[in-house]
C-alpha cells in the first residue's frame, strides 16, 4: 500500500480539531503520514496536535509562526514523505473510507488524481446539507480535466476532497499572504496531471461556522480571487489556447461581478482599493469576445464604463 501524506493547516480550529483528527486516524485505509502544521496557534491547538502525536505514530506535529493557511500546507508539503497526497482544514472531516475510496479509484483508473464528492454542513444545524460537487463519475485526460476546471463542474477549486500524486504536487506552492489560495495550486496540479477521476459519493464535509473564511461577508483581500483568475487565464493561453476564449470572457463577467460588489459593500478607502484591482486585471480582458447577444450588449457597455455598468446591474439587481 502506498503511503499517503495528509497534510492538516491547524490555526485556532481547538473546537472542531479533535474531530477532524480522529477522522483521519480512523481511516481504513491505514497508512498514513498524518502532518498536523500547527501555525502560531494562540489557543490550546499546539498541545492537542503533541497530544494526538503520543497517540498515534503516523502523527507528525510541525510547530510554527503564524503564516496562514498556504504557508502551513507548503511547510507540510515540505517534510511529506509519502508517495500520495491530500490534504484536510482542521474544522472539518472526512468518511472513515474516503482515502481508501479515492486510492481505489486512482488504481481502477490509472489516473494522476481522484475526487471524491463534497458536502457542505452548518455548524449551527439550522440548514440542511448541501452537496457541492456534480453527480456522477468521471474520467478525464489532461485537456478534459483542464476544461471541467475551469467550467466548475467535475473539478472545482478546493484542494481537500482529493488524492494526489506527490511527485505530481510537491513542487507546487501555495500563494502565501493570499484568500481563495486553493484557486492557483490547483490550476497547476490540474495542469501537470495526464488523467483525473473521481465519483460523487460524498466523503468530505465542509463545514460553515462563523468563523469560516467563505462564511464572511465581502471584504478587500477576496478579491484576491480576480488575481488567480488571471494566473488561470495566462497558464491557460500557453497551455490550451483552445479553452482561453471561453475563459476570459468568463473571467470578465467576474470581473464585472467584482465591480458590483465592491460598489455595493465596501466604501471609503476600502473601495477605491477594490476598484483599483479591478482595474488592474481588467487590462487583461478588454478584447473579451462575446459569446451570445446578451453577452455582446454587456460587454458593449463595459468597454464604455465597468463602473457604470456596474452601477446599472446592481440597479436591476442583475448577477446580485
Amino acid at each position: 500500500m502506498d503511503l499517503i501524506s495528509v497534510i492538516v493547516p491547524v490555526y485556532k480550529v481547538e473546537d472542531y480539531l479533535d474531530r477532524c483528527v480522529e477522522s483521519i486516524v480512523n481511516q481504513t485505509y491505514w497508512n498514513l503520514e498524518i502532518i498536523l502544521v500547527d501555525d502560531g496557534s494562540p489557543d490550546k491547538c499546539p498541545a492537542m496536535c503533541d497530544d494526538w502525536a503520543a497517540k498515534d505514530s503516523r502523527i507528525r506535529v510541525i510547530h510554527k509562526e503564524n503564516g496562514g493557511v498556504s504557508d502551513a500546507r507548503n511547510a507540510g508539503m515540505t517534510v511529506a514523505t509519502g508517495e500520495l497526497m491530500g490534504f484536510v482544514d482542521s474544522d472539518d472531516w472526512i468518511s472513515s473510507d474516503m482515502y481508501q475510496q479515492l486510492y481505489d479509484d486512482m488504481i481502477k483508473n490509472d489516473s494522476d488524481i481522484s475526487a471524491c464528492g463534497v458536502e457542505m454542513v452548518w455548524e449551527d444545524g439550522i440548514k440542511q446539507p448541501k452537496r457541492l460537487t456534480k453527480r456522477g463519475s468521471f474520467a478525464l485526460n489532461g485537456h478534459e480535466a483542464m476544461q471541467a476546471f475551469i467550467e466548475g463542474s467535475w473539478i472545482q477549486a478546493g484542494v481537500w476532497n482529493r488524492l494526489y500524486k506527490a511527485n505530481l504536487v510537491k513542487g507546487i506552492h501555495f500563494p502565501v499572504g493570499k484568500y481563495h489560495e486553493d484557486n492557483d495550486w490547483t490550476t497547476y496540479a490540474i495542469g501537470n496531471a495526464q488523467k483525473v477521476s473521481g465519483f460523487d459519493t460524498p466523503l468530505y464535509f465542509y463545514v460553515q461556522h462563523p468563523d469560516s473564511i467563505m462564511g464572511k461577508d465581502l471584504i478587500i483581500n477576496r478579491l484576491d480571487t480576480l488575481d488567480a483568475k488571471v494566473n488561470c487565464l495566462l497558464f491557460v493561453q500557453d497551455r490550451y489556447p483552445d479553452l482561453a476564449v471561453d475563459l476570459k470572457t468568463d473571467v470578465c463577467f467576474y470581473c464585472l461581478w467584482s465591480e458590483q460588489r465592491v460598489l455595493r459593500c465596501l466604501k471609503g478607502t476600502e473601495q477605491k482599493r477594490g476598484r483599483e484591482k479591478i482595474s488592474r486585471v481588467w487590462r487583461y480582458l478588454y478584447d473579451a469576445e462575446p459569446r451570445n447577444l446578451k453577452e455582446r450588449v454587456w460587454l458593449m457597455l463595459v468597454r464604455i464604463s465597468l463602473p457604470g455598468t456596474a452601477r446599472l446591474r446592481n440597479f436591476l439587481y442583475i448577477g446580485l
